[in-house]
């Protein structure tokens, strides 16, 4: 009763002052982490978040097939199209700034809102395979909603430490110097981070480091660690806000200095700082990628986006990782930085699967209509499943990937419900493998809130951000089940309280904050 009574002291106090972090301490050392892992009231007034009130979900079971331009993926499928198809995506940006935003005393732009991406913010427990490739889980659990259950289909790696000895890394940083990063939780936080990220990696791995603000210089080459940690430390030291933004410059430059310090036999990698305000040169993402299309097709080096501070080019940061074959991290505090470059960075440099895509095929005996819950701009064709020139997402060890599904079933359905497929190629061969797993509808939880905790979790996180993305954005309908906020942060409350969990903790303190916020700021 300690723990609860301490953090409900805190929920009392208030948790914007709870999350606000100060973005200038100081990173002092990388300590070791955990890689593993009701009835709704009819009148509004009764409730105290501000938000629009969950709608019924739409029924469009007779669909015409066709989606307008200005809906999203959790549009329901049309009939008689029962499967879903996507690029996996292990981006936890949107959540980390939503955080942030929040932090300080405002609700976050919907348009920076990724529900994929709080899905994927929480350590899961699906059972991970021996070797590379991936294990599939599927599970769910009926909503409140008559008929509607939420559908989760798991896919894990193996285990970082199950590796052995990984191959050596050569990374390039390219790190943005420019004005707008003299704010404090900006460069100083990155040259902090990487600091002590260097004194963290083998002997054997490379650093190279690359800076950019109106003009790009390559300030350290490709560069040993053995021998040589004091000459990095000196350059990491060194760096300094400049003048404007040519992000184009930085990642082009950058890029050519990862190919002329290319390792046979290492994992090569771009991992660019940055908070993406791009203002000189080129700033659209196609075309900046565009002009680096060789070095990431012919060597397979893959981009790693780390974005920073308080105005954050989310949506350019976004692009660019989705495209540059990686993904992207936001990163606001001294301990997301520790976890970002002390942890995942070192842990995860390898890949195990490129170009993965996931295929769920729903079976129309037994489901009605389908949602997808976010992965917006993840769209693969279903024919394109199998076509190993259409590109999907590259994963490395450690990691998991969830996708939840908003599902109608038949009335009183029986027997199997789902089948979901993840294709990915060996990093190395590029041969193709593939894995399954199904779900029956006699394995529906009767409940989401009585579910186990990962599924507990992946709702709750799916439905936070399902909110926000409505605060000011009406075209979206809410998701089947959805409570309001305040209800939806007592439940994140409890969950943490029963699994002692920081993560969940910080959930349920964003919840908080934006259920409080929501009857004082107008979306």
């Amino acid at each position: 009763m300690e723990w609860y009574e301490r953090h409900r002291t805190r929920r009392l106090r208030g948790t914007l002052l709870a999350l606000t972090a100060a973005g200038g301490l100081l990173l002092t050392g990388c300590g070791a982490s955990d890689t593993g892992d009701n009835s709704r009231a009819s009148d509004a007034s009764e409730h105290n978040s501000g938000f629009p009130a969950p709608l019924p979900a739409p029924d469009r079971s007779q669909g015409t097939g066709e989606q307008q331009d200005d809906t999203d993926s959790r549009e329901v499928a049309p009939s008689p199209d029962y499967l879903s198809t996507f690029a996996l995506d292990v981006d936890t940006a949107s959540y980390g700034y939503a955080r942030r935003a929040l932090a300080e005393g405002r609700l976050p732009d919907p348009s920076t809102i990724r529900p994929e991406e709080f899905v994927n913010s929480f350590r899961q427990d699906y059972e991970r395979p021996d070797g590379d490739g991936f294990t599939v889980t599927v599970d769910g659990a009926r909503t409140d909603e008559e008929n509607w259950s939420l559908i989760r289909v798991g896919l894990a790696t193996r285990s970082a430490e199950q590796a052995g000895e990984r191959p050596p890394a050569a990374l390039t940083f390219v790190i943005d110097i420019s004005g707008s990063m003299a704010e404090p939780g900006r460069l100083d936080l990155a040259r902090q981070s990487l600091s002590v990220m260097t004194d963290r990696l083998r002997g054997d791995d490379s650093v190279a480091i690359v800076t950019f603000s109106d003009e790009a210089e390559t300030v350290l080459p490709m560069t040993r660690l053995d021998g040589r940690r004091g000459e990095i430390h000196e350059v990491i030291d060194s760096l300094e806000p400049a003048e404007s933004t040519n992000l184009g410059a930085g990642v082009e430059t950058g890029y050519a200095t990862a190919v002329e310090g290319l390792r046979e036999g290492a994992t090569n990698r771009v991992v660019l700082v940055s908070d993406a305000l791009a203002n000189t040169g080129d700033t659209d993402p196609d075309a900046i990628l565009e002009r680096i299309a060789t070095e990431r097709r012919e060597h397979g080096i893959t981009l790693f986006g780390v974005g920073v501070g308080s105005d954050y080019g989310d949506a350019l940061m976004e692009r660019l990782a989705d495209r540059g074959d990686g993904h992207t991290v936001y990163v606001s505090n001294t301990e997301d930085a520790r976890e970002v470059f002390c942890e995942q960075l070192p842990q995860n440099i390898e890949l195990t699967a490129r170009d993965a895509k996931a295929q769920v095929a729903f079976d129309p005996a037994t489901v009605a209509e389908f949602r997808l819950v976010g992965y917006d701009n993840r769209h693969v064709a279903d024919d394109d499943f199998r076509d190993d020139r259409v590109d999907g997402g590259e994963v490395g060890p450690g990691h998991t990937v969830t996708a939840l599904y908003a599902v109608r079933t038949e009335p009183g359905a029986d027997g199997h419900l789902a089948t979901a497929t993840v294709r990915w190629l060996d990093p190395d061969t590029r041969a193709p493998h593939e894995e399954s797993g199904g779900l029956e509808a006699g394995d529906l939880d009767d409940s989401v809130w009585s579910a186990g905790r990962g599924l507990q979790v992946t709702a709750t996180a799916a439905y936070f951000a399902d909110a926000l993305r409505r605060s000011s954005d009406h075209r979206y309908g809410s998701l089947p089940g959805a409570p309001y906020l305040d209800e939806l942060s007592e439940r994140a409350h409890t969950l943490a309280y029963r699994t002692e969990d920081e993560d969940v903790q910080q959930l349920a303190d964003a919840i908080e904050t934006a259920s409080r916020m929501g009857s004082t700021i107008s979306g």
